[in-house]
């Protein structure tokens, strides 16, 4: 079986003003299906510009992307969106819900871009997606009703809605304390037992511990890619 992400030598460069910024410098690496990875480094290393790479939020300036064993690197706008929509659950740190909006209208809103009617029973996906993080009995409420985990709690559930098969989390406990970080580390132990593959971006050596791989960035580079010897479980 082919793994689920494949990278390889894989480069990202912005223009800033006059200055060329090389964000990634010939990435490599395989993910295997069910992985459960860290994406490591300081602010700046390039972890964030390779997990929007992986999710197809933004484009490399070369090297070549297969996830599933399609090309993604020559892909069309649209294609992007689909891949987006479809395959992919994003999970970011500052939430992103939209604040008039219900929690089932929140999570509702991946299914509102789904152009080829993939989910058959759409209000049924939604409920069973907001039971699966805790949060039925908060269904009509407003974010700012909300705590900043059942927050959070919610952008898990509309990143599960499509039934995607990887789940991307940028610093997805960076606006949590301690115990809520944690609490959230255990729904995502919970889907990676239940198949789905997860890329976790943190800059939190205790919280990469809670995953059972690490990459490890620095200056736009993988310095170092080991299994976790004792995965800690939530």
């Amino acid at each position: 079986m082919p793994p689920v992400i494949e990278i390889n030598n894989l480069t990202k460069t912005y223009q800033m003003g006059d200055v060329q910024v090389h964000a990634l410098q010939g990435v490599d690496f395989q993910i295997e299906e069910g992985e459960f990875v860290a994406i490591m480094g300081v602010s700046g290393s390039g972890k964030s510009t390779l997990l929007n790479l992986i999710g197809c939020l933004d484009q490399a300036s070369s090297g070549k992307y297969f996830l599933k064993n399609k090309a993604i690197t020559s892909l069309h706008e649209q294609e992007f969106a689909d891949i987006r929509n479809q395959k992919i659950g994003f999970i970011f740190q500052g939430f992103n819900l939209i604040p008039r909006t219900t929690v089932y209208e929140n999570v509702e809103l991946p299914l509102l871009y789904d152009r080829n009617g993939r989910i058959e029973n759409p209000e049924q996906a939604i409920v069973e997606a907001i039971r699966n993080v805790g949060l039925q009995d908060r269904m009509n409420h407003m974010p700012q009703q909300l705590s900043g985990g059942e927050q959070q709690r919610v952008a898990i559930a509309r990143a599960l809605v499509n039934k995607p098969s990887i789940i991307l989390a940028d610093e997805p406990t960076g606006n949590l304390d301690s115990k809520t970080s944690i609490d959230i580390i255990a729904i995502l132990q919970r889907l990676n037992d239940e198949g789905i593959t997860i890329i976790l971006v943190t800059h939190e050596q205790q919280l990469a511990n809670y995953t059972k791989r690490i990459l490890h960035m620095e200056d736009g580079k993988i310095i170092r890619d080991f299994k976790v010897q004792k995965q800690l479980r939530a």
